[in-house]
């Protein structure tokens, strides 16, 4: 196991992309719709030679949330809120195991294909303005995702995220909390 350990591959990137995100509530009492955001950070690979299995960790930047129509109810309708964009700025902290597809006869100094899952941590460093919702202090992901590599320097990848914990639930009902949905295109230029 030290021999392995020893003859790893570790390299770090530096990673941006657009993301789609969403906030799925535990009931459906109002009008939620998908928001636009982006990620961008640093993200690290360790690969292990001649297996193809590996682990990425990262620190990204995240923007993530939806559109709340508060408004469709009286409770919160007789406080003046309409439809709220409810933003989360938070620090992700990505754990993911990887397999990369690197027996192709040389290929795959041009092009290899992975696909890597795991847990995200997130920690919530900022938040749009709306009295009506209490935020949590971060929240927990489970992410699944495909991409591939170019010229052993680029890597462009798509992903899901379910959020596993609440991110934030409303002040006036109890038990009215949403976890965060998230699509996530994403680039990295490894150096």
């Amino acid at each position: 196991m030290a021999v392995v350990a020893a003859n790893a591959e570790f390299r770090y990137a530096g990673i941006a992309g657009p993301t789609l995100t969403n906030l799925s509530f535990k009931q459906d009492l109002v009008t939620v719709s998908q928001t636009p955001g982006f990620q961008a950070g640093v993200q690290g690979e360790m690969m292990f030679p001649g297996l193809g299995f590996g682990i990425d960790l990262g620190l990204i930047y995240n923007m993530a949330g939806a559109k709340v129509n508060l408004g469709e109810k009286l409770i919160w309708q007789s406080q003046g809120y309409g439809d709220e964009r409810i933003m989360l700025h938070q620090i992700n902290i990505p754990f993911h195991l990887r397999f990369k597809y690197t027996r192709l006869g040389g290929l795959e100094d041009y092009f290899a294909p992975f696909v890597y899952g795991g847990p995200d941590f997130s920690i919530l460093v900022g938040h749009s303005k709306c009295d009506a919702i209490k935020f949590a202090g971060g929240d927990l992901g489970l992410t699944a995702g495909i991409g591939f590599e170019l010229w052993r320097n680029w890597q462009v990848s798509g992903s899901y995220t379910w959020g596993m914990t609440y991110a934030l639930k409303t002040k006036l009902l109890q038990d009215y909390s949403a976890r965060n949905r998230q699509w996530t295109l994403r680039v990295a230029y490894f150096f």
